[in-house]
């Protein structure tokens, strides 16, 4: 089993325990993410889906984003608060960056944001965090260490306690 493969599988049993539904949006990894999460065990059961805005305008129109710039820290954050409005879930994940081979927007390749939150009390916000990360190699090397790191923040988030 692959230690991606692991990572999801741990994110199955944290959101069964803690009885949580699950979401993702997805820019650079196109859906290698809700993929992933989809294999895993009992997915049925926690993961509800998820929106692939590779297009900025998907963005825009589906995740609430600001329109400017795309590969930031804010865009990655109001994806993952787009998609708390948008899915009946509790725990989301959100991917935005440069996968390469050159740069976008002024970051240079293997730039990429990931935001995390969760839904703790009805009344309370959500708690949401970003992470800049550098990563290197390829484009599908990119993309492989941005699915691992936002597998081991969406595994953070569900092992909060809420």
């Amino acid at each position: 089993m692959s230690s991606i493969d692991a990572l999801a599988e741990a994110c199955a049993r944290a959101a069964l325990a803690a009885g949580v539904r699950v979401a993702v949006a997805e820019s650079l990894t196109s859906g290698a993410i809700a993929t992933t999460l989809g294999k895993a065990p009992e997915a049925s059961e926690w993961f509800s889906g998820g929106v692939v805005a590779y297009d900025a305008e998907v963005k825009f129109a589906v995740l609430g984003v600001d329109r400017g710039p795309v590969i930031t820290a804010k865009a990655a954050r109001q994806m993952a608060e787009g998609l708390l409005h948008l899915m009946p879930v509790e725990a989301v994940v959100a991917v935005t960056g440069a996968g390469g081979p050159g740069p976008e927007e002024g970051e240079p390749a293997g730039t990429v944001f990931i935001a995390h939150a969760r839904v703790g009390h009805p009344d309370a916000p959500p708690r949401a965090a970003v992470d800049e990360h550098r990563f290197d190699g390829d484009p599908s090397e990119v993309v492989h260490q941005t699915v691992e790191a936002a597998l081991h923040a969406l595994l953070a988030e569900l092992e909060a306690p809420a």
